[in-house]
């Protein structure tokens, strides 16, 4: 009989050796070796010719494979859909993750009750009981009829169970509980959640089944497990949303199937996540009155743009270093676009203290936020109150000039179709003589540097 081979992987980089050492010569961490044994390697037979005409009646040129055999199916919420980009593939792994408490095993619940409906499903939870997962769906009063449970942790009796059963969609919530009783670490290590979900992905593709898996997050936001997870898997979402908030964002960081980046909305009600059609409309808060420093901008999140409200707060400081706090946008760029506007536009915010914040816990990374953030803080400064009816987007360069954006026409149209009357924008963005008849209600001001827009705030 053969020897089984054995093989020894770190838990913290997932870096391995054929041998245990007391400490890992990648990341430097003692006593995180585990043994891992691996499958026995059979002689392959030598290649011929007839083997060879056997491969190559396999092979297919691009332009011959019939899409129409993995068609995408609905998941019935039109926010999920649009975050994978159109509706679940056959075949595909789909990881969901988030903090403890934002609603992910809420979110599948809803998901697999609905689809259980259509064709045959399969809820298998590691965490909980399958008492616990049937109280919330009572409570969530969602159809408990046709969905199967499974409470199991075991990687191998669950795809056994699976292979009898071939369900259409399978959930596994988390994959940080399961394990293989050939790798002697804990379940939540490395080499645990790399093999559990190897083996799980391996099972989707072969048997077309949709694979959905529930992942924890560490400290810093980021996904639990090894990295080469993420590259397993097709597509990426992470759940995001602050406990006292009833709003959660679903974002896309990686999709096979569609664009990255799309972002969902969903609200958190008693009766669980309902998708929100309008997003714009609950990330305007319309005060009563107008206050210096709040403005509109206009954002593009994945293939639509958003509305949102930006609040700047400008103070005298009472420390040696003035304090540069952003909330929602990068810091290191709320520094930057200080320093252009003492350069360019000749206001000194050195001894004050600047509080930038984005209403609604969205997290903006695209530069046409640059201008509205200027404005905002020049607004506060001045303490001048701009209009309600004013809405502002635009990159900033070094050199004080205003850059276009893409989609500048997509943006004009969604603020005019919110009521805004008036708009600053990059002159590339602003509409041309044979496009301003559709753009009917909203008067465009393009600017091409930054005291541009200054004076026009006047």
């Amino acid at each position: 009989m053969a020897k089984a081979k054995t093989a020894y992987v770190c838990n913290h980089c997932g870096a391995d050796f054929t041998k245990w050492q007391g400490q890992c010569n990648e990341c430097n961490s003692w006593n995180t070796l585990s043994e891992i044994r691996l499958g026995s390697a059979h002689n392959r037979p030598a290649i011929n010719e007839s083997s060879y005409a056997g491969i190559t009646r396999e092979l297919q040129e691009l332009c011959q494979v019939d899409l129409a055999q993995m068609p995408r199916f609905s998941t019935g919420m039109a926010e999920l859909n649009r975050v994978l980009g159109g509706g679940l593939v056959p075949g595909s792994a789909i990881l969901l993750g988030g903090h403890p408490g934002a609603g992910k095993s809420t979110l599948l619940l809803q998901l697999m009750c609905h689809l259980a409906q259509q064709m045959k499903a399969i809820y298998v939870t590691g965490e909980e009981s399958l008492q616990q997962v049937a109280l919330r769906a009572n409570r969530l009063q969602l159809p408990t009829t046709n969905l199967q449970m499974l409470a199991e942790t075991d990687v191998d009796s669950i795809l056994t169970i699976m292979a009898h059963l071939k369900p259409r969609i399978l959930v596994v919530d988390s994959i940080q509980v399961m394990h293989l009783e050939d790798i002697s670490s804990a379940p939540g290590s490395v080499s645990q959640v790399r093999e559990s979900a190897a083996r799980l992905v391996r099972f989707a593709k072969q048997t077309h089944t949709v694979l959905l898996l529930v992942g924890h997050v560490t400290k810093d936001g980021s996904l639990a497990g090894p990295k080469v997870l993420e590259h397993m898997i097709d597509c990426s979402l992470l759940l995001e949303g602050d406990h006292d908030s009833r709003y959660r964002t679903l974002r896309g960081h990686k999709n096979r199937f569609g664009a990255v980046n799309e972002l969902g909305v969903f609200a958190m009600l008693e009766t669980g996540l309902k998708e929100v059609r309008n997003p714009s409309s609950i990330f305007l808060s319309q005060a009563q009155q107008p206050a210096a420093g709040s403005l509109v901008m206009v954002i593009w999140e994945g293939t639509r743009p958003l509305l949102v409200e930006l609040q700047a707060l400008v103070d005298d400081s009472h420390f040696s270093q003035p304090r540069r706090v952003s909330i929602g946008l990068d810091q290191n760029r709320l520094a930057m676009l200080l320093a252009v506007l003492h350069r360019h536009g000749g206001l000194r915010t050195a001894d004050q203290d600047v509080f930038v914040n984005v209403v609604g816990g969205v997290r903006v990374a695209e530069t046409s936020a640059d201008l509205a953030i200027l404005l905002a803080i020049v607004s506060s400064l001045k303490n001048k109150t701009l209009s309600q009816e004013l809405v502002v987007f635009g990159e900033v360069g070094l050199s004080g000039e205003i850059r276009p954006v893409p989609s500048g026409q997509e943006r004009i149209r969604e603020a005019a179709k919110h009521g805004f009357k008036r708009a600053i924008v990059p002159t590339a963005n602003s509409p041309k003589n044979n496009c301003k008849d559709r753009l009917t209600g909203i008067d465009v001001v393009g600017v091409n540097h930054l005291q541009q827009a200054l004076e026009a705030l006047c």
